[in-house]
Parts: structure tokens; C-alpha cells; sequence
């Protein structure tokens, strides 16, 4: 059968083609648009392609398996968190600072309730001038551009805000804030309540800080001074009763941390109202040393109280190496004969300039003695007072003169004028209050506290002397309230004992530091003060007595109980 098949198919034979069979079959083709690959053959998908398709597929799919498992069963559990963290948000409830009092439960700073943008409350300082440089000043907690903070507490920059900043900030709370998919607050639950910080009674009297602090500016800017800071301590206890420098800084300014242009402008005064001038001042002291060297004379026996010298207006030493060129050490005026308790009075240069280095007839301390009693009543030493900026005092002796001028010997001349608080001494304004309440308290050196109370161990220690050379001291002190230097403040309300002093400033000397210190009420001591008036005109004749004179009239009238 095969073989009949083959032989019809090979029996056939090629025929021709007409054209118009061709041309005919070409009109009747489907309409096919071939843009959409119509009437083309389709051709099966190749091995080798289906089988990298199929292991793209695979992988994929294993990918999508693996990235399940992680996400469920590995770090389900912290994936889970982060959801609940996502709808629970943990806010911060800051904690009220404590306030600050005076010693009359007067409020000295506040907690203010700031806009509805702040979690915090403000700190408001009130205007009572002249307290800034012991209640100080604040920073409030900072937090970064997503609002999260990375200081979570009030942080105190200056006086008794940063002192006792870990007993004033408290402890601040935390609260959970739940939210729908929406964010809106749903719910809020407090898991830790805040505790407010601690408050704190101050020794201060605010009333008597701002009258001071009035009374200096006005006679600084009235007369010329560049500054000027007083002290009011209680000579029992050590408390501060008054501590006030001018010019000062505006707390409220600095604690908002806005006002740039402000803050710029206190930074860069050339008048520092950052130094508290109380503790961080070092003023050439001038006459009111004089007590301690009358002191020192009587202890070492130097010279009796009753015992006169002549104040002529000056005295002339001779110039061993030239003759024709004597020394010449001036008083301010001439006393006349004085004996120590007119010579405290009187402030007679030529009195101290014989008994600190001997003069005539006169033996002197000496240099040596003289830094032994300075030292004694503590003038280079930091009280220990709580505030912060607190500097040493400056004696000058034959080694510091050595230092300071490149090997140079010391001389007579230098004692003389260091008899006298000028030369190279310097102290501090608290220490000048220290070491007048000592000459009232008899001889207790205080360590002074901002403190309502004081210190818990007030006396440091006691300076030895007899009962009659404190006496005499004192008298002479009072002598100068009554007809001396500190005149002005004879008045019928209190007695006083003053010591007043004018130190001069350059080889020049057309500037001065003018001081008062003293204690009253003068039979039962209670209170010493320290005013200095800084870097002033020579010319000038009204000082440092006029502020504690003002002082003193207010009290008068307003607090009589401090001469009591």
C-alpha cells in the first residue's frame, strides 16, 4: 500500500503559478491591524526562558517566606513595642523649682505659668534691685528639633540658684499620653508624680539690700564711681544680712536667653556687671586697716594707748645713698599730737607710718609683724562663703616684692605705706566685713553664709587679745563717729563705731577707692558693714559714709528693731 501511495506522489509533477491567482488570494486577506500583532504566529516560549522564570519566582517567594519569619516569630516581640510605643507616648512632668525666700519670708524669685507651648513653668525674678549676684539666675531645659529633651532639668548659673541648684530643682514626673490611629489623645495615666524642689530661706533682708543698692548707684553715676558693692553681716552668727554690687545684670533677661542684642551688651560692658565686686573685687584697703595695726601695736607692746606723736603733715626719712634727696611720707593733713584712740579717729597717717615702721623715738612692727596680724585677722583668706567667684586677698612682703619687681629689695618706705593699707595690699569687701566683726565680737573670725541661721560652725577661730585692747580699738573707732572721719554718722537714733578709708590709685593718685566700715549698735554689737565705692575722682568729698548714712536714716523709720 505504501509503495502505491509513493508511486502517485512521485507522479505528480510541478505546475505553474498564474499571477492572477496570487493578486486574487492578496484580496481576500482578514483585516488584521497588524500594530496589534494581528495575524502574526505566535512562537512557544523557550525552555531556557521558562526555566529562569521559574527560578526569579522562586526566590522571590523564598524572600517573602524569610522576611515573614523575621517580622513574626524572630522580632514579633519588639515589633510589637514599637506599635504599642507608637500609640503610648511618655511625656515628661517637670517639676516645680523650690522658691527662694528672704529672711522675712518674702518671695525673692517665682514660679510662673508659661504658655500653652511650654511644659515647663518660668522663672520670674521680681524687681528688687540688688539682689541678682546672690539669687542669680537660671537655664531652663533644652530640648532638640523633634521636641524630645535632652536636658531634662532647670540648671541654676549664678548665686544661690546654682549653689543649691540639686536642692531647689526637684524631681521630675513621668506620664503615658495613649492616642487613636488619628493621634488624637484618648487617654492619659501618670506612672510617676513629680516632687517639687525644695524652698530656702535666705539670710538677706531684700529691704536693706535695695536701699543699699540705691544708694550706690545713685553716687556712682552721680559722682563719678565705676562700681561699688556693700556688706552687712551679722557679727554673732555670720549671716548675711545685706550683700549688694553695682552695676548688676538683669536675671530675667539672661534666664529667658531671648533678648541677644541685651545679653550681648552685658557681656561686653566695660562696667563687668558679672563680678560681684562683695566677693570677687580686690580693692586697696587704705586707713581702714588701721585697727588691726593699732591692735598689733598694743599686743606687741610697741607703744602704750595714752602715748602721743606729733602729726606736723608729714615725716622725712634720709636717703642714705643721697643726702640731698630725703624721703618725704605725707598725712593727709597735720593732727597735731594724737594718741591712738585720736589717731583711729583722726585717721593720722603719721601715727600709723611711726608705729608700723618706726619714726624717731618710735620703734615700729615691721614688715614682718605686720603680715603676721594682717594673716591673723584672716585679710587673704576666702571667708568660705557659699557663692561662687570668691578670690584671695594680696599682703605685700619682702618675697612678693621680690616676684612682682624683678628682685628688688624691700625698704622702709615700703613698710611705712603698707602701714597704712596702701602699697600692694588688697582685700575683699566680705573680708573687710570679717575682719570688723571680729573687732566687735571679740575676736571670733566668722565663716559668713547666705544662710538664714548662719553656718552650722560659725567660728573658724578666735583671735587672742586683752579686754582692754579691744577697748581701746573700739573707742577709738567710736571717736571717729563722734568728731573723726565718719562724722556723718553721728546720729541720735544709733551709736556707731566707723573707720572710714581713701585709697589712692596710681603714681598720679586723681583716683581713689572710698570705704567705710564699722559696727553698731556700739554697746552691743550686732551688725558690721563694708562699703567701697570704686575707682572715683579725688576730688571728689562725697563717699562710701554717705551710702551707710542713708541706710541708716531708712532704718530709722522703717526697721528700728537692727539698733536694738
Amino acid at each position: 500500500m505504501f509503495r502505491k501511495i509513493f508511486r502517485k506522489i512521485k507522479k505528480r509533477k510541478y505546475q505553474d503559478i498564474s499571477p492572477e491567482d496570487i493578486f486574487i488570494d492578496s484580496t481576500n486577506l482578514p483585516g488584521f491591524e497588524e500594530h496589534r500583532f494581528e495575524g502574526r504566529i505566535e512562537k512557544p516560549m523557550g525552555q531556557r526562558t521558562f526555566f529562569v522564570i521559574k527560578i526569579v519566582l522562586f526566590l522571590l517567594i523564598l524572600a517573602l517566606v524569610s522576611k515573614l519569619w523575621t517580622l513574626d516569630i524572630q522580632q514579633g516581640s519588639i515589633f510589637a513595642q514599637i506599635s504599642e510605643n507608637n500609640r503610648l507616648e511618655r511625656t515628661l512632668i517637670f517639676a516645680d523649682r523650690g522658691i527662694l525666700y528672704d529672711r522675712n519670708m518674702r518671695e525673692l524669685v517665682s514660679n510662673a505659668i508659661k504658655d500653652n507651648t511650654s511644659d515647663f513653668a518660668g522663672r520670674l525674678y521680681p524687681s528688687i534691685n540688688g539682689l541678682a549676684h546672690v539669687i542669680g539666675y537660671l537655664k531652663y531645659p533644652l530640648f532638640d528639633r523633634t521636641g524630645v529633651y535632652y536636658e531634662e532639668y532647670y540648671r541654676g548659673r549664678d548665686g544661690a540658684e546654682r549653689i543649691y541648684n540639686d536642692l531647689l530643682q526637684g524631681e521630675n514626673g513621668l506620664k503615658l499620653i495613649e492616642t487613636n490611629v488619628s493621634g488624637e489623645v484618648t487617654s492619659e495615666s501618670v506612672i510617676k508624680k513629680p516632687t517639687a524642689g525644695n524652698s530656702i530661706v535666705l539670710s538677706i533682708d531684700a529691704r536693706l539690700t535695695e536701699v543699699l543698692y540705691g544708694a550706690i548707684s545713685t553716687l556712682a553715676i552721680e559722682r563719678g564711681f565705676v562700681g561699688g558693692t556693700a556688706v552687712l553681716m551679722d557679727v554673732r552668727t555670720g549671716e548675711i544680712i545685706a550683700l549688694t554690687s553695682f552695676p548688676e545684670y538683669d536675671q530675667n533677661i539672661l534666664t529667658a536667653g531671648k533678648d541677644q542684642v541685651a545679653i550681648n551688651l552685658l557681656l561686653n560692658s566695660p562696667s563687668k556687671p558679672f563680678l560681684n565686686r562683695a566677693i570677687g573685687g580686690l580693692y586697696t584697703p587704705g586707713s581702714i586697716l588701721k585697727p588691726i595695726i593699732a591692735m598689733a601695736a598694743l599686743n606687741e607692746g610697741v607703744i602704750s594707748s595714752d602715748k602721743k606723736i606729733l602729726s606736723t603733715g608729714s615725716i622725712t626719712v634720709k636717703n642714705p645713698y643721697d643726702p640731698s634727696k630725703p624721703s618725704i611720707f605725707k598725712d593727709w593733713k597735720a593732727h597735731g599730737w594724737t594718741d591712738m584712740r585720736q589717731a583711729l579717729a583722726v585717721s593720722s597717717d603719721t601715727y600709723f607710718y611711726s608705729i608700723g615702721g618706726g619714726y624717731g623715738d618710735q620703734k615700729g612692727l615691721g614688715i614682718t609683724a605686720l603680715d603676721k596680724y594682717f594673716q591673723l585677722f584672716a585679710l587673704t583668706e576666702r571667708t568660705g562663703i557659699e557663692l561662687l567667684g570668691e578670690v584671695e586677698g594680696v599682703i605685700p612682703t619682702p618675697a612678693w616684692k621680690k616676684e612682682k619687681f624683678d628682685g628688688e629689695i624691700w625698704r622702709l618706705g615700703d613698710t611705712y605705706i603698707t602701714s597704712i593699707g596702701q602699697y600692694g595690699t588688697q582685700i575683699t569687701p566680705l573680708n573687710a566685713a570679717r575682719f570688723i566683726s571680729a573687732i566687735a565680737n571679740g575676736g571670733k573670725i566668722l565663716t559668713p553664709s547666705i544662710l538664714l541661721g548662719g553656718h552650722p560652725e560659725p567660728i573658724k577661730r578666735i583671735v587672742e587679745f586683752s579686754d582692754e585692747d579691744w577697748r581701746v580699738v573700739r573707742e577709738g573707732m567710736r571717736a571717729s563717729v563722734s568728731y573723726g572721719t565718719a562724722v556723718g554718722l553721728n546720729v541720735p537714733y544709733v551709736k556707731a563705731a566707723a573707720k572710714t578709708g581713701t585709697a589712692e590709685l596710681g603714681s598720679a593718685k586723681l583716683l581713689v577707692h572710698s570705704w567705710s566700715v564699722g559696727f553698731f549698735p556700739f554697746d552691743n554689737p550686732k551688725y558690721a558693714w563694708a562699703i567701697v565705692m570704686e575707682t572715683g575722682p579725688s576730688s571728689n568729698t562725697l563717699g562710701a559714709t554717705s551710702v551707710i548714712r542713708q541706710l541708716f536714716d531708712w532704718m530709722a523709720i522703717n526697721t528700728p528693731e537692727y539698733f536694738e
